[in-house]
């Protein structure tokens, strides 16, 4: 099992993370697009990277607006993954 951070952890690489926000013990991340079109194709860039970490995002689509959620579910809160998948989201786009 991946353990998890601590506070001091998440906090420190919270701030390395601009457009990302910790909201409780997890790491969210709005991103808004033109249109539809554009909302899902961000999604589908997703998909490579998540299969290949074996670490899937929570995804909400709101016709132009994709929100991103990360937590490790099986630790019951943030590790490494979730920031590692973070930054990896964020080169996306």
């Amino acid at each position: 099992m991946t353990e998890l951070l601590t506070v001091e952890e998440i906090n420190q690489r919270t701030t390395q993370l601009s457009d990302w926000k910790l909201e409780g013990n997890k790491l969210k991340c709005i991103k808004i697009f033109k249109d539809f079109v554009e909302a899902i194709a961000f999604v589908n860039k997703l998909v490579a990277p998540a299969e290949a970490s074996q670490h899937h995002p929570d995804l909400e689509v709101s016709y132009n607006q994709v929100t991103v959620i990360l937590t490790t579910h099986d630790a019951g809160g943030l590790t490494e993954k979730d920031f590692s998948m973070a930054q990896t989201i964020s080169s996306l786009g």
